[in-house]
């Protein structure tokens, strides 16, 4: 489960892709369908090993055509505020900031998840949600 929007979400249980470099798999992309033509991006994830090699925008773009396919035509996705990678990735993929709300990791974590860490491993306090969109 995925905390976010003052709620949680099964970040697994909708539809995907995975990204393979030869029989092992390097990268995962999961999303849910959502109304009025929409999804919403619940996870994105790469390798260490195989990061800033591409894969997270390859799979951004693959997810973005079989999306159309669906015939859905707005991306959605949260991401928090210390996460500077995520947030140039999507940014460069055509993602664009949509709502921010802060304090939110703040309230998740006094009521749905303890666990969040209060600091990143970049340093950066984890306090804010930020929420990015693209029309497809």
């Amino acid at each position: 489960m995925q905390a976010r929007r003052g709620g949680s979400v099964d970040a697994l249980g909708g539809g995907g892709l995975v990204a393979w470099s030869g029989s092992e798999r390097i990268g995962l992309l999961c999303w849910q369908l959502g109304p009025e033509h929409s999804a919403e991006i619940t996870c994105l994830a790469v390798v260490s090993k195989a990061q800033r090699r591409g894969v997270g925008r390859l799979l951004l773009d693959e997810a973005a055509v079989h999306l159309r396919e669906l015939a859905v035509d707005h991306v959605w996705l949260v991401t928090t505020n210390e996460n500077l990678a995520a947030l140039a990735l999507y940014q460069k993929a055509g993602y664009r900031l949509s709502a921010l709300r802060p304090g939110a990791i703040d309230e998740i974590r006094r009521t749905i998840k303890p666990s969040i860490p209060e600091v990143a491993s970049n340093g950066i306090p984890i306090r804010d949600e930020l929420e990015l969109s693209r029309e497809l």
